[in-house]
Parts: C-alpha cells; sequence; structure tokens
C-alpha cells in the first residue's frame, strides 16, 4: 500500500480499462503515431540510415525494436508527496505489449522496473537536471509508449491532492482535517483522492509526537484503504426541521448510532453563537435528566461532540461587530471562532442546574469542540493558528484539489527517455536540459 507498510495496492482495485488502455484510447495521440511507425520498421526489419553523436555503428540497430530507460519524476518545488505509483504499476503490468494479428502479447516479464513506495517525498529544487524519479523503466519503447500518458495523470492527480494536504496539516500544527472536496471533482475520483489524503495523513503522522486521523465524508473516499465516510448534519436537515438546529440535532441524537459524532452545523440562522447555545442547552437538558436517572449509556447519545460554523464569505455573523473590512467581519474569522469559545465554556452559568451538577455541566460545555468549514486553505489555516484560534479541527475541501503555478501547487509530472540499450551497452540519449537522475528510494519492483 505504501512506504508505512511496504506492501502495494492490489492492481485489481484500480478496475483498470486494460482493452482501450492497451490500444491507446487514453494516450496524447503522439504516442500511438509512434508506437505505428516503429511496429511498421520492425516489421520492415528496418536498420538506421539517420546520424548519431553516439560512438558507435548505427547501422546495425532496429530502431523498432529500441530498447530505452525511461524516468518518471515531478517537478513540484521543494518537494511532492509521491502517490499514485502502484496504480501506474499496475497500468505496467496489464498494458505493456504489442499487438500480434489483432491479439494482444504481454511483455511485462521482459521490462525492469524500478520504483518508490506510495507516500515518499521527492524533492525538486526547480533544477530539471537535477530530479529525483519515482520510476524508472528499461523496456522495448514501442511496448510500453502508449502508457505515458495516463501514468503520468495518475501520478499527477494523486500526488498534487496528497501534496495539498500534508502541507495543510503542516498548517494546523498537527490538528486533525476534515476531508471535503468530493464535491468539487468527478465522482469517479473520490476513491484516489481519499487514498492520496489518506497517504498524507500517514505521512504526517510518521513525524514523532504528531497525532493526525483520516476522516473522508464518502465510503469511496475509504474504498481502497478500509475507511468509512462519516458526517452529521446538513443545511438542508435543518430546512426539514424547519430551521430549528436545536431540534435537529436532538433528533439526530435520538435516532443516530452512537458511534456518529454528534456534531451541530450552527449558521443557518447567521447566529453561530445564539444557534450553539441552544443546541448545547436543549442537549445538555435531555442528557441531564437521563444522567440522574442512571441511565449513563443513553444519556451519552445526547454528548454534543462539537459545533461547526460555516458561514458564507460574503456574510457578516450577527455575533461579530462590524470593523468595515470583508476580511475581518465575514465568513468564518477569528474573532467568531473566539466569541463562541468564550460562549460555550460559560453556556452553563445560565442553566438552572442542581448544585451536584454544575460541575458535570461544567466539563460537558467545554469538551465541546468547534470544527470550521467553508474557504479554509493552508494560508488560512496558517493565520488561525498564528493567532492562537481555539479551532479544534479543520474541515477543507476545493483547496485540496488547487494546482496552481501562483501558490505553488502544481504537481506536474514529466517523463523522459535518458538512456538508450545498443548491444549490451546502454549510452546516455537525453533531450538538451536532461539528464538520468537517481533517488535512494527507487527499488526493483519484482
Amino acid at each position: 500500500m505504501s512506504t508505512f507498510n511496504q506492501k502495494r495496492l492490489d492492481k485489481e482495485i484500480f478496475q483498470i480499462d486494460v482493452e482501450r488502455m492497451r490500444r491507446g484510447w487514453y494516450s496524447d495521440a503522439y504516442f500511438p503515431n509512434t508506437v505505428r511507425i516503429l511496429d511498421a520498421l520492425a516489421k520492415q526489419g528496418y536498420t538506421f540510415s539517420g546520424r548519431t553523436d553516439l560512438d558507435v555503428d548505427a547501422r546495425k540497430i532496429q530502431n523498432g525494436d529500441i530498447v530505452v530507460e525511461m524516468q518518471f519524476f515531478t517537478r513540484r518545488a521543494p518537494f511532492a508527496l509521491v502517490v499514485g505509483v502502484d496504480e501506474a504499476l499496475a497500468i505496467l503490468q496489464e498494458c505493456t505489449g504489442t499487438f500480434d494479428d489483432g491479439k494482444f502479447i504481454n511483455t511485462y516479464d521482459r521490462m525492469e522496473v524500478w520504483a518508490v513506495h506510495d507516500g515518499t517525498f521527492a524533492r525538486y529544487d526547480g533544477d530539471p537536471m537535477s530530479v529525483e524519479p519515482v520510476i524508472k523503466v528499461r523496456g522495448r519503447y514501442r511496448d510500453f509508449a502508449v502508457l505515458e500518458t495516463s501514468i503520468l495523470g495518475v501520478l499527477t492527480e494523486a500526488s498534487r491532492v496528497a501534496t495539498n494536504v500534508y502541507n495543510v496539516l503542516v498548517a494546523t500544527k498537527g490538528k486533525d482535517v476534515l476531508f471535503f472536496p468530493a464535491r468539487f471533482a468527478h465522482y469517479k475520483l473520490q476513491a484516489l483522492h481519499g487514498y492520496a489524503y489518506s497517504i498524507a495523513v500517514q505521512a504526517f503522522y510518521a513525524k514523532p509526537g504528531q497525532n493526525s486521523h483520516a476522516f473522508v465524508s464518502t465510503d469511496d473516499q475509504g474504498a481502497w484503504w478500509g475507511g468509512k465516510g462519516g458526517g452529521t448534519i446538513a443545511h438542508a436537515s435543518i430546512a426539514c426541521f424547519l430551521g430549528d438546529t436545536a431540534e435537529t440535532m436532538i433528533q439526530f441524537a435520538r435516532v443516530m448510532p452512537l458511534e456518529v459524532p454528534r456534531i451541530a452545523l450552527v449558521d443557518f440562522q447567521n447566529d453561530c453563537v445564539g444557534t450553539s447555545l441552544q443546541v448545547m442547552e436543549r442537549m445538555f437538558k435531555v442528557y441531564s435528566e437521563l444522567w440522574q436517572a442512571g441511565k449513563h449509556d443513553e444519556a451519552r447519545r445526547y454528548k454534543l461532540f462539537a459545533v461547526r460554523p460555516d458561514t458564507s464569505g460574503n456574510m457578516r455573523d450577527v455575533s461579530v461587530e462590524p470593523l468595515g473590512d470583508k476580511e475581518l467581519d465575514c465568513g468564518v474569522n477569528p474573532r467568531l471562532v473566539w466569541a463562541l469559545r468564550t460562549a460555550m465554556d460559560n453556556a452553563y452559568k445560565s442553566w438552572h442546574v442542581p448544585p451536584d451538577m454544575v460541575e458535570l455541566a461544567r466539563q460537558w460545555c467545554r469538551d465541546v469542540k468547534i470544527v470550521v468549514t467553508g474557504g479554509f486553505n493552508a494560508t488560512k489555516i496558517k493565520h488561525f493558528e498564528d493567532l492562537d484560534v481555539p479551532v479544534d479541527i479543520y474541515g477543507v475541501g476545493s483547496s485540496l484539489l488547487e494546482n496552481s503555478s501562483k501558490n505553488g501547487s502544481n504537481t506536474d509530472y514529466t517523463a523522459d527517455i535518458v538512456k538508450v540499450k545498443i548491444g549490451d551497452v546502454w549510452y546516455p540519449m537525453a533531450k538538451v536540459g536532461r539528464q538520468p537522475g537517481d533517488n535512494p528510494n527507487l527499488v526493483r519492483v519484482q
């Protein structure tokens, strides 16, 4: 599965469209064109008749069967968290080969392949002459030429998401991150994205003292690694209860299994503080009645885990005093979160709580966490953390899918032929500005 357990994902999990992949359906057209030319030359017995700078007698070289070394590498600086290698290898294993009278002959067993594990970091300093390949392949070029586009796409998509997630985790200083980008991408990408997220969490968790956990929102996001989608209520569910968030949460707590955390979405009325206090008072009332009756297990159903402000970026919550600055006034901002924390910590003081229940009520209130969502990215999270805003969990969505050179999230992968084999000797053969790279994390794939 990854560098964390030294196992690779079973190739069946990727459901590769083998038939069309082998024929170049997913390839940039110039790759099938190249294969068509090389196939024809191989059948014709063509030998090289051009000019070369190599110090070798090239007149007997059969270019149709040229054997090459190709390297795949990222150009995201200063590093990329590499994911997608297992799927790239599955593509090579299933689709390397040639057609003979319409029948596909798999020639993967003639190749030599080296690859890193998913979860490895690959560095890039901006110099294309100094790269860390994540896959190296040696084999007859026409057997795997049509696979380049797909392999690069898999590596780019998965590594981009993983690296974005990792950078967000760094910004949170170890706080949990809920993975919420499902609605911003085609549903067929959910499993790949969720797997990339899980690898990023493991990579961050591997650091001493870190304790992040993986939380995805759909079952498909957890399909490759055994995760399950989690969530509580949506704005739509509050609408079904006629805008009464407290009643929505009471019924949620009554019906849903205990293992589902009770997280209240509190911005429906654009009054996060007021709504949070209403939810807390209603839920604690039921909680305390059950607790006093000795029904402690049933009372746990009404233990509020967290509140979640999700105020739109163009809205100012009623609890936030206007300063005339949209960034300071609107959306989920530091002042709103501080106001929430203060109000929740002291909520029990206005309740009619028996003296022997005061400490229980106080602790119940202070145990309620704050989950923030809505427009969060690594930059915004770092700002919150630098200010010590009392956020417990961040929910992040579309920014985890970003691919922009402006903010450094572009994770382009490239593949180059860097050597050719003539006889038993390997000769350098890279375009100007490129050369073979090395990566100590490469291991031979059997």
